[in-house]
């Protein structure tokens, strides 16, 4: 490495709620881990794959919901603060954790290192109504949506709508307490909008947006560290090949691929909203108009960042510890054609995406080299301690989610 982290300052991946097979810890673990980083994690129980990694120093079992009183987890960070001893690096891992943290800066700022932001920007980004206004301006092309605010504004939309639409939870923090709909859902008629309103409530919780057709459109992705004056640490573009649930959920399997226009578009955009720290983007090429069109803006470390990393061995979240610990983060090319394969959600994704229009005409023929999500030879436990979880709840979980694509709707884990 042309770079030595510094291993005095601990990171600590964190997130809430009960999902323990989850690839984007470990692989923050591992990242920082392998430069000699002291690595902590909170976990569900002692038995995730996260638990499993030989560079975990300790796993602080703490079973939340995501959904519990903002005062109680501030608190229960505070505590594994003082049991860690000195100031670390935390590193969210999904939406509540980074939203908790920007709210409550003041009082996380002594056991821990983190970027300064807005305090209720990442709340707003990582609402679906938050986002699509901050597009609208900013001048970033979205699919076109609506937010009905009860059920005769939701007869109202599907009396002019062009079917199919696309229902989404309108806030990010609904999808484990009261989800209006189980993630990302495809409409395909106006009876079955209906049908699905009657169960929203006299004031529906939802985004009803644009359908892109999977056949005239193709999935981008972009991961970013930026410094505290919103300028780009490490900016990474690439091209999403597969997803679990197809076409609206996790990345199954992705490339590395250079993308300039992409890359200014997101800098351009965090630029001006002034965000700070690590960003996970989702956009959709629309071939019909030429657009790249902002789906989801995730305000934390992607699932998939390892896909990403420079000639000079940075990826996003070794920017973030190098940047918050004050050390310079060197320049560095991405490493194009890499590519990354999601080893338990990949197979079935290759399955349904093959009974699709869906093409990557910008996916390389061949990859210049592949990260596995789960497998690593110098670190096996967690894709073992992966299979055993998986295996069971995993299979009827995927199976549940094949019938409710075969029917028409598709259900993201956003």
């Amino acid at each position: 490495m042309p770079f030595e982290a510094d291993r005095d300052v601990p990171g600590l991946v964190v997130k809430f709620g009960d999902y323990p097979l989850h690839h984007g810890g470990v692989g923050a673990i591992r990242s920082l881990g392998r430069l000699g980083v002291p690595m902590y994690a909170v976990t569900e129980d002692p038995y995730t794959p996260a638990a499993a990694s030989r560079y975990l120093k300790k796993a602080f079992v703490w079973p939340t919901t995501g959904a519990e009183d903002p005062a109680r987890l501030v608190e229960g960070l505070l505590r594994i603060g003082g049991r860690i001893g000195r100031p670390s690096v935390l590193i969210p891992t999904d939406e509540e954790a980074a939203v908790l943290i920007a709210e409550h800066q003041a009082e996380l700022a002594g056991p821990f290192l983190f970027p300064r932001v807005d305090p209720a920007l990442p709340r707003r980004l990582a609402s679906k109504q938050g986002l699509h206004e901050l597009c609208v301006e900013h001048g970033i092309a979205s699919p076109s949506a609506a937010f009905p605010r009860s059920y005769d504004d939701v007869v109202a939309f599907a009396e002019t709508a062009r079917f199919p639409v696309v229902a989404k939870n309108r806030e990010a923090f609904v999808r484990r307490s009261r989800p209006a709909v189980h993630g990302t859902t495809r409409v395909a008629t106006r009876a079955g909008l209906l049908a699905l309103a009657r169960d929203w409530g006299p004031e529906p919780g939802v985004i009803l947006q644009e359908y892109l057709p999977r056949e005239q459109a193709e999935d981008w992705i972009v991961h970013a560290c930026f410094d505290r004056d919103s300028q780009p640490l490490a900016l990474f573009t690439g091209v999403k090949v597969r997803s679990w649930p197809p076409h609206a959920g996790m990345t199954a399997h992705a490339y590395v691929v250079d993308n300039p226009e992409l890359a200014d578009l997101a800098a351009r955009f965090v630029k001006e909203i002034g965000f700070t720290g690590v960003v996970d983007l989702d956009l959709r090429f629309d071939r019909r108009d030429g657009q790249y069109k902002l789906l989801d803006f995730n305000p934390r470390v992607g699932a998939q960042f390892r896909l990403f990393e420079s000639e000079a061995g940075v990826d996003v979240v070794r920017a973030l510890h190098l940047d918050l610990t004050g050390r310079p983060v060197p320049e560095g090319e991405q490493r194009t054609g890499h590519r990354y394969v999601v080893e338990n959600i990949d197979l079935p994704a290759l399955l349904a995406y093959r009974r699709g229009g869906y093409t990557t005409p910008h996916a390389p023929a061949r990859a210049s080299g592949t990260e596995l999500a789960w497998f690593a030879g110098d670190d096996p436990l967690p894709f073992l301690t992966m299979l055993a979880r998986f295996a069971r709840p995993g299979a009827k979980h995927l199976y549940q989610l094949w019938r409710t694509h075969r029917r028409g709707g598709s259900t993201a884990t956003k």
